[in-house]
Formats: structure tokens, sequence, C-alpha cells
């Protein structure tokens, strides 16, 4: 169960779409293969085996989790550097400390998002606090990487953090949608979500047979996540399961509906990564990504996305030499309680 919830009864509603609105058909459906990340912790990397065309303006997304650890099991990533994108975390059950060298930081939990700004070269660690090592406990999020454009490249670093209840809470005319918009539009709607590169994010929660039709901006892009569940998307219907995503064509609206009923199972075709699928009823969780493709050259090493090769190549050479910070004399370190 997703920590931000809402009456959707007492919402603003999404408009309702004008008939004449080209709604986005499916490009592609894809199934997100499973891996580990920074110090061993489960992932599902979302856009693997995409186009990166189609991807534009982002790089990577990472489902982190859904896992209920045991004492002793969590785990996150240690120091490491990041130059010319943002990084955005969404925890939508869980913590982890965030802290940089660019002095950002503090907890994400419970449906926060913190974004980071890596600009021209930062060192941070996102990490369980002690406490959750200790207890275990239940972990489920996702980071996104967001290009930056060549213009803002270089620019300084910075950090926001937006709590749960800071996000936009918006529902389908009938209700059955809750809609959590934490950056960019929606229609008339804004999320909190300050960003350099034009984008829409949001986390949409379907009840058994709900039928969402939202606006997108026509200039933007359209991908969904499907975080649990299953149902089907886009003018033709597409079965879609946990684990997989979704790019839409053009248009400027897109359809996502929850097939799940009262008594069946219902289809998960991206196989199961949560406890709830397949147990009955079952709401369907979608992350919906949208941006303004920059239809630049992209470059990547690791964690460094630049336009050109030689740009890679002064990243690596300035991390090396210091030049993207320094880890602070106070800064947070894997909590491993004398185990390895």
């Amino acid at each position: 169960m997703p920590a931000v919830t809402a009456d959707t009864i007492n919402l603003t509603k999404l408009d309702v779409q004008d008939p004449t609105s080209r709604d986005r058909s499916v490009v592609s459906i894809t199934t997100a293969p499973s891996g580990f990340e920074g110090e061993g912790f489960p992932v599902r990397r979302a856009f693997a085996g995409v186009d990166q065309r189609l991807l534009d303006p982002f790089i990577h997304m990472d489902e982190m989790g859904e896992v209920d650890y045991a004492p002793y099991e969590p785990k996150g990533t240690d120091w490491h550097p990041h130059r010319g994108l943002e990084t955005v975390t969404y925890m939508i059950e869980g913590t982890f400390e965030h802290q940089d060298s660019h002095g950002g930081g503090g907890v994400i939990e419970n449906g926060a998002t913190q974004w980071m700004t890596a600009g021209s070269g930062i060192l941070h660690i996102e990490t369980p606090p002690e406490q959750l090592v200790i207890s275990g406990g239940l972990f489920h999020g996702v980071q996104l990487w967001v290009n930056l454009p060549a213009k803002d490249k270089m620019i300084s670093p910075a950090y926001q953090n937006l709590e749960g209840n800071q996000v936009t809470l918006l529902s389908s005319p009938d209700g059955g949608a809750l809609v959590r918009l934490i950056a960019g539009d929606i229609g008339a709607n804004t999320g909190p979500g300050s960003t350099h590169t034009p984008i829409a994010m949001a986390h949409v929660t379907l009840a058994p047979g709900a039928r969402l039709v939202t606006p997108w901006n026509p200039t933007f892009n359209s991908l969904a996540y499907i975080l649990a569940g299953s149902g089907t998307v886009g003018v033709g219907q597409r079965p879609v399961g946990a684990g997989q995503l979704v790019v839409f064509g053009e248009g400027d609206s897109l359809t996502i509906t929850n097939t799940m009923g009262t008594n069946t199972g219902g289809s998960n075709t991206g196989g199961s990564n949560t406890s709830r699928t397949n147990t009955g009823a079952q709401s369907m969780e979608v992350l919906l990504l949208g941006g303004q493709p920059l239809r630049e050259p992209v470059a990547q090493y690791g964690p460094f996305v630049m336009n050109h090769r030689h740009e890679l190549q002064q990243a690596v050479e300035d991390y090396n030499a210091g030049r993207l910070g320094s880890v602070p004399a106070n800064g947070l370190h894997p909590y491993r309680g004398g185990r390895n």
C-alpha cells in the first residue's frame, strides 16, 4: 500500500477529456530485468532494451524492491559521483537517508521525493538508516535519472526535498483513480517539483475496474511503468502487468485501465515483483513519466551523462582529482552493525 493515500471523492478532478482529443497508442511494451544495485539491493531495470531516443530526456530508471527485508538485510549505495544529470528518488514505502557533498540531505520516506541536481559534479550517498538495518522492513521506491540540456550540464549542484504531503493530489472524474502529481503539469494542475528539463511525473493508483483517461502535453513523450497489478493501456487496450514499461506514441491524452476484478486474479504479463500480485481484487499502481525531448547527443559512462566522449574523460579526471567534491567530515556511511 503506497504511503500517500486520499479520499478521491473530495479531490480536484481531472478534466473530462474532449472527445476530439487524440488518445495515444502504444509503441512498445518491455519487461524490466532484475538485478542488483549499490551494495546489493534488488532492482528492476525499467528502461532496459528501450531505444534511448524514445526515452529522451530520461536516461535510466530502477524500481528498488518491493522487498520486505529481514533484520540486517537492508542495503543502499555508498558515496559515489554524478555529473550532467538530475537524480530523482521517490520512496513509495520505506526509508532512505541521503547526503551529498554540496550540503543537501535528509530522510526520504513514505511518499517523499528527493531531487538532486548533479550539474557540474557532486558526491552523494543513499543508505537505509541504522534502525531499519537492525529491524528490517518494507522497502519500495524508484530512482530516475533525468538528463540536463547541454547548456545546463555544468550548473551548480542543488537539492530539493518534497515530502509526501506536498504532492498535488488529483482524481479521475469518477473517483476511481488517485493521481499523485510530483512534478510538471497534467492539464491545468501542477506538481511541486522544480525541474531544469521540462518533465511530468505522477504516481497513479487505479481501483479494480477503474479507467483513467488523462490529458498529456502533446510536445512531451509519454511512458508508463507498472509498479503493481495489471490492466490495459492505450487505444488498443494492450495488456500490461507489473514490471513492464509502456512507451506511448503521439497524442494529447492517454488511457490506462485496471482490469483486475474482485474475484479474479487477472493477468500479470510482467511477472510478480510484489507480495500483492494475483491475490484477488488489487489496485493497479502506475508511474507516469513524460518530458520534452532534448534531441542532443548523449554520452554516458556510469554516473556521468554528458554530450561527448571528451566530456566524459574530463569528468573522470575531475573526479579522480577531487574536483567533484569530498565526503563531509560528518558524512553518512552504510550501517552494517558488525556484519559484512
